[in-house]
């Protein structure tokens, strides 16, 4: 699903709210979510799932093309850890 099926879907259920509305909620939803994990903080929406950062220590790599090894640095990583109604949801059929 993308975020434009997504748009249509919300503004077909949820009347009074225009295509372009629904795009500004979302909008505002997705950004808060980035803002959190930006700012080293985590979201959580239950029933749903959890939005966490995860830190990567520094390593060494491989470039594939020249075979020269490469550091790599530090980093942050986002990771979302699913919600146990989403998890038991998607393995219902299984």
């Amino acid at each position: 699903m993308t975020k434009s099926v997504l748009i249509e879907k919300i503004a077909e259920k949820v009347e009074g709210l225009s295509k372009k509305q629904t795009e500004v909620v979302i909008e505002t939803i997705f950004d808060s979510i980035k803002e959190s994990l930006a700012n080293g903080g985590k979201v959580e929406i239950r029933g749903f799932g959890n939005f966490k950062l995860r830190s990567r220590n520094a390593r060494k790599a491989r470039n594939p093309k020249t075979g020269e090894s490469v550091d790599v640095p530090p980093k942050k990583v986002p990771y979302f850890k699913v919600g146990k109604e989403l998890r038991e949801m998607v393995n219902k059929n299984i």
